[in-house]
């Protein structure tokens, strides 16, 4: 039986700002204190990171064995390394915490006698929250009064159905955490921070982390396989070394020296900065991201599934129309008292205090129209909810010695319950569907005699009376065509998921350019549909209509289940599946519900549906910059480890020309360039034409790991030839190392500006705009000149002078052989123009 509701007297001043200010000295901030990392874990987080490991490895065995400054460098570059890490958890740190800042709700609450949005932790005990639909409770609070309330308590309890809430009951209580199902309320607070529920559970939303995304894991393998490589040519080293020398500690150093080169411990840093700052850039653009993590996703997205109202529409909906049934016909009703009456019931049907755009725009035509509600003394005492498939609402009043019921809802509902004969259904369903053509919503309204005694179970059991319906106009927003179209011309199918008629839904599309052939899939047939059915269907049509929660999350899964990376967008209550279901979410900020932004992975602050395609430009050039660090990464390991192991395996006479020393500034000149310089890129012009990435290939296609294996062995051929010429011209363990550290140097240099692009050349990429370009070419050409010409860092280093002719080699083999890539580039590109240009 439903609950019977009564008036309550509303909150008039709630408490002023100087008490609130007073309560929150005494009460503190309302947070939940989630422990910190502590700086001690954090320190031991760095140490166990296997560079440092390596590096502390070979401090100790370089004072051991007496070489002091050798010792002091490795003990520097260990003081450098922890300050890089430091500099990079903070960074990416402070990025999380400024789209934190940016995600953060605020709460509706009554303070000196009007309404204030507060944030939440301003809250104290005895504020006076105002809540609704899609809000998420911010603190334990006691209800002073609520119409069709009911909240989801599985954050405390982990069942997730509705549970209604009383004033009038013990049931008055709301919890921390949950969100709210239906209906609205005025509540007072009574616990805020570690005092609430959710407080004294220890849960937290920020607390708890996700599973590992697709590219997390790819990265993590990349990783892992060169960590076994790094770690079994480690121990293949330091086992030839000391075969040859009989020096354990002599030995162990080689062997770390392969050991430091063959672990890119830069790639899951530069994972990390990359995504942490991309999210922190989209930010800027007025897109949140509420987990940087699910950046990598948008550049795979090729299927976006919209809601209609509020997303593509305005939300500001309008009456059109007004039909009345009179005499077994339904007419339009221009004008008189047939049109109040239909009016009247229709806003007797909406709540006293509309927040929904639909209501709104009823009660407005209804006051406008002087479709007075009741007299004063009828007050409501009932209603059953928004239920069913398709859905209807009901309230029930008392007037003096009378009850009443008034009905809205779907047509196909409304006709339904009011047990009109076949015929007459079918004629005013044509109706509808004409109207709805239109691009109208249509709203069926009824209404009942309510006899003495217990109501009905559900409000199907009244004796309804059909009043007539209403056509409600929600525009599309005037940008949503221009967005539509650049989506497809970036390889992104569109379809809409929508709970209105199937003709609206037509009418839309068509007129927003979402490619429809006039017909669509209604919620009941995908609910009937096998799995393979409704894979076939989710890929051919793009319009659903008559849509509903189940529904929405059975097509998304379907068309994950075909392999499609799959972005949803909604505004409402009801979108909340689907937007947890997809693999990007995406709420709108301004008018979205609460609930919806909080399911969402990523909301548009201001509902301005451009920033979608600027987003998925910025999630492709994440991606695209993200694989060109890797690449760079890769590419620049390869001479380093052969150049270590070749000439040992080879046997030559001079071999183990690098100490653990040169090795980690190598890696300190990578480091910065691999997640600093490579995340400022720009976009390039191609990005959005090339279409999705097939997220399920993995960081690198075949062809493009191959290219960057040719790279690396490029500059390995340069660097080696170079080493045995010099070894074969008797020269000096220090001038071969001086020469060849050189080339690796300049080659390094070299190789950042080359893989700016995979497709420009040089001269096209050098027009780039990155803020970092001057600056790392100023400091690697410093770096260079210091070790080359500063005696002090020279002999530290083990390097000797080196003449100008040296120099020029050295600079003319780095220049060599990482240039042919860039002619590579250049007659590929112009092969692929000729063919454009003249096709066969």
């Amino acid at each position: 039986m439903p609950d019977h509701l009564t008036t309550f007297p509303l909150p008039a001043a709630g408490l002023r700002q100087t008490e609130a200010e007073k309560l929150q000295l005494q009460s503190g901030k309302n947070l939940i204190r989630i422990r910190k990392r502590h700086f001690l874990k954090f320190v031991l987080n760095i140490v166990a990171e296997p560079m440092f490991m390596m590096l502390a490895a070979a401090t100790s065995v370089y004072f051991i064995v007496g070489e002091n400054a050798e010792g002091i460098m490795t003990a520097v570059a260990i003081l450098i390394v922890t300050a890089i890490s430091v500099f990079q958890d903070v960074r990416s740190s402070n990025a999380v915490k400024a789209l934190q800042a940016y995600t953060q709700e605020k709460t509706r609450v009554i303070r000196d006698n009007a309404e204030r949005l507060i944030p939440p932790e301003d809250l104290v005990p005895g504020d006076i929250i105002i809540l609704e639909e899609g809000n998420m409770v911010p603190a334990d609070a006691k209800l002073v009064h609520e119409n069709d309330f009911t909240v989801n308590e599985s954050v405390i309890t982990g069942e997730s159905f509705p549970v209604k809430k009383d004033a009038r009951t013990e049931n008055d209580v709301i919890y921390q955490g949950t969100t709210v199902n239906s209906g609205m309320c005025y509540a007072s607070v009574t616990a805020i921070g570690s005092q609430t529920q959710l407080g004294k559970l220890g849960k937290a939303a920020e607390a708890l982390s996700g599973p590992k995304t697709l590219l997390q894991k790819q990265v993590g393998r990349y990783v892992k396989q060169l960590a076994v490589f790094g770690i079994t040519a480690f121990v293949l080293v330091w086992i030839i070394n000391y075969a040859q020398s009989g020096m354990v500690l002599q030995s162990l150093l080689f062997a770390l020296v392969l050991a430091m080169a063959a672990i890119p411990e830069e790639i899951p840093v530069a994972f990390s900065s990359f995504m942490a700052l991309g999210a922190y850039q989209l930010s800027r653009l007025g897109i949140i991201s509420r987990n940087p993590q699910v950046i990598e996703n948008l550049g795979a997205v090729d299927v976006i599934c919209l809601d209609k109202t509020g997303t593509i529409t305005e939300n500001r909906m309008s009456v059109k129309s007004v039909f009345s049934f009179d005499n077994g016909k339904l007419s339009l009703a221009a004008d008189g008292e047939r049109r109040r009456q239909v009016l009247l019931y229709a806003m007797l049907a909406s709540e006293r205090a509309p927040f929904d755009a639909m209501e709104k725009a009823i009660v407005e035509t209804a006051g406008s129209a002087g479709a007075a509600r009741l007299p004063g003394s009828a007050i409501q005492v009932a209603e059953y909810p928004l239920e069913g498939r398709p859905p209807m609402m009901t309230h029930i009043y008392r007037w003096e010695d009378t009850r009443i019921a008034a009905g809205k809802g779907a047509i196909e509902r409304i006709l339904n319950v009011c047990r009109l004969s076949g015929d007459v259904i079918k004629t005013i369903q044509e109706m509808a569907r004409g109207e709805a053509a239109k691009g109208y919503r249509i709203i069926g309204i009824a209404s009942a005699g309510c006899a003495e005694g217990e109501l009905p179970e559900t409000q199907d059991g009244f004796t309804w009376n059909f009043e007539g319906m209403l056509c409600l106009y929600d525009p599309p927003r005037k940008n949503v065509p221009g967005v539509i179209g650049r989506l497809h011309k970036a390889g992104i199918e569109v379809k809409l998921l929508t709970g209105d008629y199937p003709e609206t839904a037509i009418n839309i599309s068509t007129q927003v350019g979402i490619r429809n052939h006039g017909k669509s899939i209604s919620g009941d047939s995908v609910m009937a549909m096998n799995e393979e059915q409704l894979a076939a269907a989710a890929q051919e049509e793009n319009i659903f209509a008559r849509m509903f929660p189940e529904a929405k999350h059975r097509v998304i899964k379907a068309l994950q289940a075909k392999g499609h990376i799959v972005a949803m967008i909604g505004d409402g209550v009801n979108d909340v599946p689907a937007l947890k279901t997809a693999d990007i979410g995406i709420a709108m900020g301004e008018k979205g519900a609460e609930l919806a932004r909080g399911s969402s992975d990523l909301v548009i602050t201001d509902d301005n549906l451009d920033k979608l395609t600027e987003a998925i430009r910025q999630g492709r050039k994440i991606f695209v910059n993200l694989k060109k660090s890797i690449r760079y990464i890769i590419t620049i390991h390869i001479p380093i480890i052969l150049a270590v192991t070749l000439p040992l395996i080879l046997g030559w006479p001079v071999a183990n020309i690098f100490t653990p020393v040169h090795i980690i500034f190598l890696e300190l000149i990578m480091g910065p360039t691999c997640s600093l310089f490579f995340e400022r890129e720009p976009v390039e012009s191609y990005i959005m034409e090339a279409g999705p990435r097939n997220r399920r290939e993995g960081i690198m296609s075949r062809y493009e790991f191959g290219i960057s294996i040719w790279q690396g062995l490029a500059v390995t051929a340069a660097v080696l030839g170079l080493y045995y010429v010099r070894m074969k011209d008797q020269r000096s363990l220090e001038e071969i190392r001086t020469e060849v550290l050189t080339a690796l140097l300049f080659a390094n240099f070299f190789l950042t500006f080359a893989n700016r692009s995979f497709t420009a050349h040089f001269f096209q990429t050098i027009r780039y705009r990155n803020k970092l370009a001057p600056w790392v070419l100023t400091a690697s050409l410093a770096f260079i000149a210091v070790i080359l010409f500063v005696p002090q860092v020279r002999s530290v280093f083990g390097l000797v002078p080196l003449p100008l002719p040296g120099l020029l080699v050295c600079i003319s083999l780095a220049f060599v052989s990482v240039g042919w890539y860039e002619l590579y580039k250049y007659f590929k590109s112009r092969k692929q123009q000729n063919a454009v240009s003249f096709p066969m």
